[in-house]
């Protein structure tokens, strides 16, 4: 794997992670009390907020960053440039928390991997942030020459 991309010390980021921090508060997990709170930044600038959404059938569940992303395209944004994620059990401290294979999927579908960030964090002060390619090599995507 590549090395993560230098943190930055910007205010979009820690908004991100401010806001994937809110959006956790929201979680529907009531199988594995895993809640994961994502911010996902259209190339508009606007904000999207996701969380998981559990089932009883658990492939009906959603994660927080499919959420974010399926939130934005249904109001009309489909290009993006980054998202926070961030998770952990109910009660306990933050841990990193990188996105699944599908919701890495779904990112391959709507973004560049050549620039599209995922950042990943436990607070605004400790976090990581990777390009897309680096997180999902050899992505599948439709030929859109």
């Amino acid at each position: 794997m590549s090395q993560k991309i230098e943190k930055k010390n910007d205010g979009e980021v820690r908004k991100l992670i401010e806001m994937a921090i809110e959006a956790r508060k929201n979680s529907y997990s009531p199988y594995s009390h895993f809640q994961v709170g994502a911010c996902l930044q259209g190339k508009s600038g606007n904000l999207y907020m996701g969380c998981n959404i559990e089932n009883a059938g658990y492939s009906a569940t959603n994660c927080a960053e499919r959420t974010a992303f399926f939130k934005a395209v249904s109001q009309g944004e489909n290009k993006f440039k980054r998202i926070a994620v961030v998770g952990g059990k109910k009660g306990q401290e933050l841990e990193f928390c990188p996105p699944c294979g599908i919701c890495r999927q779904v990112m391959q579908e709507f973004c560049n991997p050549e620039e599209f960030e995922i950042i990943i964090a436990v607070s605004v002060e400790k976090y990581e942030i990777y390009l897309l390619k680096e997180l999902l090599p050899l992505g599948f995507t439709l030929n859109k020459s």
